[in-house]
């Protein structure tokens, strides 16, 4: 039997707001500044005048091959505070567009930190691809320890500031810069276990090493590492993935491919715009849950 495709649609920010999409493009509220970022799936109209569009404090301007650059019409600083309940991320305009912080994924921290408060024993949490620490934050925030790694040090950097200014330096974080499949495999040989694994993996990448990550050729065995590392106890694996041309079905299947007795949940993550309530859905996931 088959699961219905569900839409995962972000709570409300404060402190972040999608105001209009469309033309390729979406228009985002960052705190106090607005930013005109692409997006290649909005291929319809923008809901909002083209001279609300223009009022925006920074522009980006894709060219060929991924690359781009930033246009300011506001003098903007080099990274500013983002609140999400307890939590507090810096946000800066990088050159590859994005801004550290992924406001869809606030749905999957809400649930996560449920979770984790609902569990009457301590809770170890291994993310990977972790990127600027959204989720091991939220984590941590519910009292669970976190084994947070990623590829890339100024990632993990990024991350540390943003533990920082959410006052958890208190909690336990364990912090690694390495390769995700090779990790998993050391990490299976020291009889490790974790109760819930977070996965943001991109379609390509690279590790510290220069080891090449490719989502279809190793996503499946970095799965079954993943099941190998679960604790007796298991409380979810979340899988979530962005520029993959394929659907939520892929990942059904592939958290079916584990044989874990209790619930998988697939879908789209969406942001819904402010004023119209028009759904932009930004990725994929997929969840296991203990029943």
């Amino acid at each position: 039997m088959h699961n219905i495709l569900t839409l995962a649609t972000s709570p409300h920010w404060e402190d972040y707001d999608l105001l209009d999409s469309g033309n390729r493009r979406r228009l985002e509220r960052f705190g106090k500044y607005t930013l005109s970022r692409p997006d290649p799936q909005a291929i319809w109209s923008p809901s909002l005048s083209d001279d609300e569009w223009k009022q925006c404090d920074a522009y980006y301007k894709q060219e060929r091959e991924g690359k781009g650059y930033w246009i300011f019409n506001t003098n903007l600083p080099d990274k500013w505070v983002i609140a999400y309940k307890k939590l507090r991320f810096y946000a800066r305009t990088t050159p590859f567009k994005h801004t550290g912080i992924f406001p869809e994924q606030a749905i999957h921290w809400d649930w996560i930190g449920e979770r984790i408060n609902a569990r009457a024993q301590p809770t170890n949490i291994l993310n990977l691809f972790a990127y600027t620490g959204g989720s091991t934050l939220a984590c941590a925030e519910a009292g669970a320890s976190v084994t947070h790694l990623d590829a890339s040090k100024p990632a993990i950097t990024w991350a540390r500031e943003n533990q920082i200014v959410s006052g958890l330096t208190n909690k336990p974080i364990r912090w690694i810069p390495d390769d995700a499949l090779k990790f998993t495999a050391r990490e299976i040989k020291r009889d490790v276990k974790y109760d819930g694994i977070i996965l943001d993996p991109p379609v390509y990448g690279h590790g510290p090493a220069g080891e090449t990550w490719d989502f279809y050729k190793d996503v499946p065995q970095l799965l079954e590492n993943c099941r190998q590392l679960l604790s007796n106890s298991p409380l979810f694996i979340i899988i979530n993935a962005y520029a993959v041309s394929a659907s939520a079905v892929m990942l059904e299947n592939l958290l079916s491919d584990m044989h874990i007795e209790g619930k998988i949940e697939v879908g789209e993550l969406t942001l819904e715009e402010s004023k119209s309530k028009r759904l932009l859905s930004t990725g994929i996931y997929g969840k296991w849950m203990s029943s």
